[in-house]
């Protein structure tokens, strides 16, 4: 197969295709991200210290330890459609039925509900991690040429942003209203439509895509492969960036949704959306649509709101990735625009309870800057990836992967059980209408300074990432001069 970067165009149906197995993994990652701490502990009505054990058992055991062994074996496999693209294809029932059963929710008594809890995402973690890390592995081997790999992680984050709009500006809403005022009954019809939607995404991917650099079939041993790891500085880098990272997003976005219900003034939310028409919109709707329902929480509007504003200009920021990490480096590109992003979640620290303009401002500030990063961050693992063969003259592109994936979990493992422990160290009382003035304080710093700490870190690690534009450009050539030569 010749593997010359000129001839690795992607077409625009490949790159949508591709792109849509990120929106099925996304609509249970984005969940899982913004509510799981929230369904366990308010909605499946698990006690907080439980809820921790399960989310942090589960993470660790279905994504942290599994995913080094899927990565091995995603690497060796060998099949007619190529490396990756089967195991997308027949992880894709399973865990289109596992969704649907992690968000049901039994009367099976306490110790049986825990039971069925921890089964049930050990399961959907471990099908995550078995659909989704070889799914990303299929970015490093689509295509070699790095102009079409930038485009290409535009194109799937484009869809995650969708999928993460759906999630945190829909979901609650759709849950209360599906579930006529019962969340337990919203989040398991609204998750059943969510399994099918992630099942028929999955098998586009599968019928849409290409592997073209199929490397010959690997001889090095697993002990090879490891110290080509850590033998990669870049790698090493980039994995503590995705562990941090998570961190954050888990942390900020699991508290965002106590910070409208217990924060957030209610009164001022109500006027604010007054001011802004959202209430006569709903009302216009409901005038020509009669059976339109919208949840009359105002911290479900304004979650909703505040996280679709933020996703949008995400969105936007998206648009402007490509052309800036074409012309200054992903690194370079990466680094400053997570460094300013990050100063508009440290803001929120001094947000007054009633400015809610305030909070909004901030938070569209934050997704236009966050979004430039957001198709970076694999985009430079993809090229990690590279860099391990251009050093090494071997390619392991899934076990690169599957630590980045490791990371990914382990980083939401640990903010997600973070999480709790604020939660529970702020002194937080599950379905006390008002809390504590120290728990509303502690999840203020949560949304603010601790959730920006992370973030900081992989700004100051970003000078001690060697791969910048320059050297982008040496290892592309370089590797496409090989390849010729070895007819590949």
């Amino acid at each position: 197969m010749n593997t010359s970067t000129a001839n690795q165009k992607l077409s625009v149906v490949e790159k949508v295709g591709y792109s849509l197995g990120d929106l099925a993994a996304n609509l249970v990652f984005q969940t899982f991200v913004t509510f799981i701490a929230y369904y366990y502990t308010d909605v499946y009505g698990l006690p907080a210290d439980k809820a921790q054990w399960v989310i942090t058992t589960c993470g660790l055991l279905g994504g942290v330890f599994l995913a080094p062994i899927i990565g091995i074996l995603a690497d060796r496999t060998r099949t007619r459609w190529g490396s990756y693209r089967p195991w997308v294809l027949f992880s894709s029932v399973p865990f289109a039925v596992l969704i649907f059963l992690t968000f049901s929710t039994p009367n099976l008594g306490d110790t049986g509900k825990l039971i069925y809890a921890f089964t049930t995402l050990l399961l959907l973690m471990s099908l995550y991690t078995a659909n989704n890390l070889p799914y990303s592995a299929m970015s490093g081997v689509v295509t070699g040429n790095m102009a079409e790999r930038n485009s290409l992680s535009s194109y799937r984050f484009v869809a995650v942003m969708v999928a993460q709009f759906i999630i945190q500006a829909l979901l609650r809403p759709l849950v209360l209203v599906m579930g006529d005022g019962d969340e337990a009954v919203g989040f398991e019809k609204v998750m059943q439509i969510f399994a099918v939607a992630s099942l028929i995404c999955f098998v586009i991917t599968f019928l849409t895509t290409k592997e073209r650099m199929q490397p010959k079939k690997s001889d090095n041993s697993i002990r090879q492969d490891i110290s080509d790891l850590l033998n990669n500085w870049p790698w090493v880098v980039m994995l503590i960036s995705v562990v941090l990272l998570f961190i954050t997003l888990a942390l900020k976005g699991g508290a965002y949704v106590y910070y409208f219900k217990y924060y957030a003034d209610t009164q001022a939310l109500t006027q604010f959306f007054d001011t802004i028409g959202f209430t006569q919109l709903i009302a216009n709707i409901q005038s020509v649509w009669p059976n339109f329902k919208w949840p009359k929480e105002p911290d479900a509007s304004a979650f909703g709101l505040f996280n679709g504003s933020g996703i949008l200009m995400m969105i936007l920021g998206i648009a402007f990735s490509k052309p800036l990490a074409d012309r200054f480096g992903k690194r370079n590109v990466f680094a400053i625009g997570l460094f300013i992003s990050t100063l508009f979640v440290l803001i929120f620290i001094m947000i007054p309870k009633d400015a809610i303009g305030f909070m909004f401002v901030s938070q569209i500030l934050h997704g236009f800057t966050y979004g430039v990063t957001i198709p970076l961050l694999w985009a430079m693992i993809a090229d990690v990836a590279d860099f391990s063969e251009w050093k090494n003259f071997r390619r392991a592109t899934a076990i690169i992967f599957s630590a980045m994936i490791l990371g990914l979990k382990g980083g939401l493992t640990i903010g997600s059980g973070v999480l709790l422990s604020l939660l529970a160290a702020y002194g937080y009382q599950r379905g006390v209408a008002i809390q504590a003035d120290e728990t509303v304080e502690g999840i203020k710093l949560i949304v603010s300074l601790y959730a920006s700490i992370p973030f900081f870190v992989i700004c100051v690690l970003m000078f001690f990432y060697p791969i910048n534009k320059k050297m982008e450009t040496q290892i592309e050539t370089e590797l496409s001069d090989r390849r010729k030569a070895a007819g590949n």
